[in-house]
């Protein structure tokens, strides 16, 4: 796919944009931008002066940034935030503030890779690593996914049950509804569809309101970072963090943003309304789940009644009821509606970035802009994924709990090693030209990476021995710190040790040897003329290492469901 029309661009990157349209297999992203509030022609070439011109851009740029953001506002996270605020009250605020450089270096690298090269991020993968790591990468994205999507349609049963919707009634609407709404042939009609989900998961706010927790905790909780429980539980709370990060950066974000980047046509010229609209994403998720968490803190505070087990989190029908319990039938219900919102937003999100990503690997027609007889192996894979998490919460019996877990502990697993991929990438010259990473963002995507190695590492220690102590923790953060100290020193002396041989001489980023304008039309050259990856024997050995790793982790994660499935 390509995200620009020639007339954007000079000859020779024109010529790129068309053979990059041929690469991808699909030539539905080219034209007109046509977003739920608006549209830029091809032919509108002209600079946003006024405000009135920047807001209008805008309104038809926003989507993407937008619908990943609060699509990670999902069940899985409603239940998440609601038991850190019904267990430790406001005292894990804090940890909001921490997602939000995380989330917006993740994401701004994907929608610069999709904006620049209008190539999807699983055909990249599959082209700059080779077959197997691409193949690998969407074998497990779709795994994940499909636990994920059966979360998401946990979320509508339970939401739907405490409404008084009968669960098989709400389920198979809910899915005719996610279907139907991506299968109009018409990228503006789903997005606003989505928008309308999107205004949807403002409902936390008067749940908030209702809920009134004290302004002075909820402040706290933000300002003062604290590990509530004493180092006895420092254990419990480390998991729950892990399940906050997991639950809020996930590996489906990467692929989802980088293609509807591209299907929306958005090119580098529109790349500063492309940011405002992940930041616009990121306070809706920050303001959403700290409403949720500041709500459930003020409804179970001190509640000890058997009816809410003593207090102890049980599901997110339990959170509806202490809610209801504590402000009225308006707070139960109006989580129950905010509930079902987000889980079918989160369900188009998770289903449509798998169905993008097996259209990049198989080379099929991918875009919304298409239709179902344009595009059937596209939309045969996102009504499939929809069908099958449907029907497994439909069965009776079905171990629901257990898809739940397999979903936190596949994310904490999949996702270092989804960044590592994305920070190479992003510092791949042939790949992204002028707009490769420069070294504030190769600094900040590695402390990303790092901290996301480390939740993984006790994420995985609690797989391993079933649980994880208080000291294993400090043991992981210790080790985990020395390591980052001793890589850092090495890197920094052989910088230095380079630098005083001439072996390497300082070079000005790529982008400052260009103008604007040149800058802005610059797009990457076919993927068939690119020059393979030249792999380092560091690079490699770190790609093993983190291959054996995955490895691992997949066999312990498996052995874990196993013996939580039998009993064990």
């Amino acid at each position: 796919m390509t995200t620009t029309s020639p007339t954007l661009i000079g000859p020779r990157a024109a010529n790129t944009n068309v053979a990059n349209t041929k690469t991808a297999l699909d030539s539905a992203p080219v034209g007109d931008i046509k977003g739920a509030f608006g549209t830029i022609s091809t032919e509108d070439t002209g600079s946003r002066r006024s405000m009135s011109a920047k807001l209008k851009t805008l309104l038809a740029i926003i989507g993407p940034g937008l619908i990943v953001m609060v699509g990670d506002n999902d069940a899985g996270a409603f239940s998440t935030y609601g038991q850190a605020g019904q267990t430790y009250g406001t005292k894990l605020l804090w940890t909001f503030l921490l997602l939000v450089p995380v989330l917006y270096v993740n994401q701004e690298m994907v929608l610069r890779l999709g904006a620049v090269t209008g190539v999807g991020y699983a055909k990249l993968l599959l082209e700059r690593f080779g077959r197997f790591w691409g193949a690998f990468s969407v074998i497990n994205l779709f795994v994940l996914n499909a636990l994920t999507l059966i979360t998401e349609f946990i979320g509508i049963a339970l939401a739907a049950s405490y409404l008084g919707v009968p669960k098989a009634v709400a389920v198979i609407l809910a899915g005719l509804v996610i279907v139907l709404a991506a299968s109009t042939g018409s990228l503006r009609r789903f997005e606003r569809m989505a928008m309308i989900f999107c205004v949807g998961s403002l409902l936390l706010i008067p749940l908030y309101l209702i809920a009134h927790p004290p302004i002075g905790q909820m402040a706290a909780g933000f300002a003062i970072p604290s590990i509530p429980g004493g180092s006895g539980g420092l254990s419990t709370v480390m998991l729950l963090i892990i399940g906050i990060v997991g639950t809020t950066i996930a590996p489906w974000q990467l692929f989802f943003q980088q293609s509807y980047v591209i299907d929306k046509r958005i090119t580098p010229r529109f790349m500063r309304y492309e940011k405002a609209d992940l930041w616009i994403g990121i306070v809706i998720v920050v303001v959403g789940g700290a409403a949720l968490m500041g709500a459930t803190a003020a409804a179970f505070a001190g509640v000890h009644h058997s009816q809410f087990h003593h207090g102890q989190f049980t599901d997110a029908s339990g959170l509806a009821a202490g809610l209801s319990a504590y402000a009225g039938p308006a707070a139960g219900a109006l989580f129950a509606v905010a509930l079902l919102d987000a889980s079918m937003i989160g369900a188009f999100a998770v289903s449509l970035s798998t169905a993008y990503a097996v259209g990049d690997m198989l080379g099929l027609k991918h875009s919304l802009h298409r239709g179902v007889k344009q595009a059937k192996g596209f939309y045969a894979m996102y009504a499939a994924l929809i069908a099958l998490a449907a029907i497994v919460v439909l069965i009776p019996g079905s171990p629901l709990g257990l898809f739940t877990v397999g979903v936190q502990v596949l994310a904490g697993v999949l996702l270092p090693s989804a960044t590592v991929f994305l920070l190479m990438l992003c510092n791949d010259k042939q790949v992204l030209g002028p707009w490769v990473n420069g070294k504030g963002s190769n600094i900040a995507a590695s402390i990303v990476i790092g901290a996301l190695v480390v939740l993984s590492a006790i994420l995985m220690a609690s797989v391993l021995f079933g649980s994880v102590s208080s000291t294993q923790v400090m043991a992981i953060l210790a080790g985990a710190a020395a390591v980052g100290v001793v890589a850092a020193a090495v890197i920094g002396v052989r910088g230095w040790h380079r630098r005083r041989l001439g072996l390497v001489k300082a070079a000005p980023h790529p982008g400052k040897l260009m103008d604007r304008k040149t800058r802005e039309n610059w797009r990457m050259p076919p993927l068939a003329m690119l020059a393979p990856v030249k792999m380092s024997t560091g690079r490699r050995v770190a790609m093993l290492a983190m291959w054996a790793y995955l490895a691992v982790a997949f066999v312990l994660v498996i052995v874990r469901v196993i013996q939580l499935a039998i009993g064990h």
